[in-house]
């Protein structure tokens, strides 16, 4: 998915376009449009570029925890955080230089097919709204009751 304008827009600084000239990272687009930066967090999103601008051709970062906190201007434990949260989402892999090690080799990996969590648009409904929009109500024996609708009054107000 991508956001192109609909008519051509010119650049603010046509003389100045990115064109690399040494080693550069990349980040898949899905990751804007498939709901992963929410899942990421701020931290796993820092720590997400910083190994992609230090990774080698495969994807390989060398950069100890320390580092990388020292390079992203946060504390230790934040970096450990979004990096179990990075591993816990397929997104990277490690292996430790040592057995029990806490620094080695970390790795991006291609992105999985489908992000697990899509963040809910505050129009989308849950089953208990459309159901309560429907007439129902919270099941008192374990099942759903429709509501019954007061009896119309006749008298003139």
């Amino acid at each position: 998915m991508s956001t192109k304008p609909l008519r051509p827009v010119s650049r603010p600084r046509p003389d100045l376009l990115r064109r690399p000239t040494a080693g550069f990272g990349w980040l898949e687009q899905a990751l804007l449009f498939e709901g992963w930066l929410s899942q990421i967090g701020p931290n796993g999103l820092a720590v997400l570029v910083l190994l992609a601008l230090a990774a080698d051709r495969h994807g390989a970062s060398f950069f100890s925890r320390h580092r990388m906190a020292d390079t992203l201007g946060v504390p230790l434990p934040h970096v450990d955080d979004a990096l179990q949260r990075l591993c816990h989402l397929g997104l990277v892999a490690f292996s430790p230089w040592r057995k029990n090690g806490r620094d080695g080799v970390w790795q991006l990996l291609p992105l999985p097919q489908v992000c697990r969590y899509r963040p809910r648009d505050a129009r989308t409904l849950g089953i208990a709204q459309i159901l309560a929009t429907l007439g129902f109500s919270a099941p008192e024996n374990g099942a759903e009751q429709p509501r019954q609708s007061p009896a119309p009054t006749d008298s003139a107000e």
